[in-house]
């Protein structure tokens, strides 16, 4: 038995009675109940006391049920000496209980002080205290020394494993109480991971169609400040008018597509890149073997190409971009280069939060991949490679 078992108090959980069910709680109750009222019977119906000695015993009862509650609470706050202070009350309660003819309530109180003394008690004090109870109880009996011996061993007994159980009990709670804890921390962990995941998307979605919108929308007003004549350049106008709101309802498709991601419906990634090729005028290679990705990998794929394709159009206006969609046996890999733009970056490279990139890298890390992005002999590339 380890030192510290000796000074250890018992479970806090233990010496309560949370984690019982109804029915253990009645038994017990009812038990009690019995045993007191067959207490009283025995003290006062025999005719034993009368007068002001039954005035006297009556007042003694009630001290002791009141000591042996008092007894308990201590217990349950953890304070050795006031605890132990009460115990020596109730077994000098016993002792005058027995002195003036009541034994049996003397041999109950002293059995009843010795088991709960082993149950709640740190084993330091609760073995002696025990003994003393016990030893009490043998000097009184009447029977022979060995029925005796075994009735007391029997008692102490009876008292460590009522204590054994009511650590079992305690113990059980605590285990109980830290997988709650445990559930709820993990319950929060994943609603902080969704939404971060519900974040990435917003800001992907956003960020490709508003700066799609914002290519045409500052292409418009250049158009109406340079124009001198606005009705020949109406059919101009009217084209980009006509590509913002084609941008906004790819932002919506976008957003509704990102929805039904988040609720594991989404189409091929395959088709999903030649539409967006399709749209921003460039070109798509899939090399591999094709096959279904998970939720997680095709949504990678999804994002990054946008990002990269939103971030060429921003900061290499005109320039000739490739998409390479590449399947391997553990993975899947996303080239998307572009051949350095012939115009300047302007106003629309200041657009954005500047955290693209960073996205689209801890995207990847997320799900254990990579991304490198950076210049090349042509322009720009960036490559993702993600386990599929």
């Amino acid at each position: 038995m380890p030192p510290n078992a000796w000074t250890r108090w018992p479970l806090r959980e233990s010496l309560t009675h949370e984690g019982q069910s109804e029915t253990r709680l009645w038994i017990g109750r009812g038990i009690r109940i019995i045993v007191i009222g067959g207490l009283l019977w025995a003290t006062f119906g025999a005719g034993t006391f009368s007068g002001w000695g039954l005035v006297a015993a009556a007042a003694g009862m009630a001290i002791t049920v009141l000591a042996f509650r008092g007894f308990f609470h201590l217990t349950l706050e953890r304070r050795i000496w006031p605890s132990i202070g009460l115990f020596v009350v109730l077994e000098a309660a016993a002792f005058g209980f027995f002195l003036v003819g009541a034994h049996l309530p003397a041999i109950v109180l002293w059995c009843a002080c010795a088991m709960t003394a082993m149950e709640r008690l740190p084993l330091s004090a609760a073995v002696p205290c025990s003994a003393i109870a016990l030893g009490a109880f043998a000097g009184v009996n009447n029977d022979n020394w060995l029925t005796t011996a075994v009735t007391a061993a029997g008692l102490a007994l009876a008292g460590y494993v009522v204590r054994l159980d009511a650590e079992a009990r305690g113990n059980a709670q605590r285990l109980l109480a830290q997988e709650r804890a445990a559930r709820k921390a993990e319950a929060e962990t994943a609603a902080f991971a969704e939404r971060g995941r519900i974040a990435r998307e917003i800001h992907d979605i956003l960020a490709h169609s508003l700066s799609a919108q914002l290519v045409h929308l500052e292409a418009a007003r250049q158009l109406i400040q340079r124009s001198t004549d606005l009705e020949a350049d109406r059919e101009q106008l009217l084209e980009r008018v006509v590509a913002c709101r084609g941008m906004a309802r790819e932002g919506l498709d976008g957003t509704r597509e990102a929805l039904s991601a988040l609720r594991g419906e989404m189409i091929p990634v395959e088709d999903f890149l030649r539409r967006l090729t399709a749209a921003e005028g460039t070109q798509l290679e899939v090399v591999g073997e094709q096959r279904v990705l998970s939720a997680e990998a095709g949504l990678a794929v999804r994002r990054v190409a946008q990002e990269a394709l939103t971030n060429a159009r921003k900061h290499a206006p005109g320039a000739q971009v490739r998409v390479r969609l590449e399947y391997a046996d553990d993975n899947v890999g996303l080239v998307v280069r572009d051949s350095g733009g012939r115009g300047k970056p302007g106003e629309l490279a200041q657009s954005g939060s500047g955290y693209g990139l960073l996205g689209m890298r801890e995207r990847a890390e997320l799900l254990g991949g990579t991304l490198e992005s950076g210049p090349d002999e042509e322009g720009f590339v960036v490559r993702l490679r993600v386990p599929a």
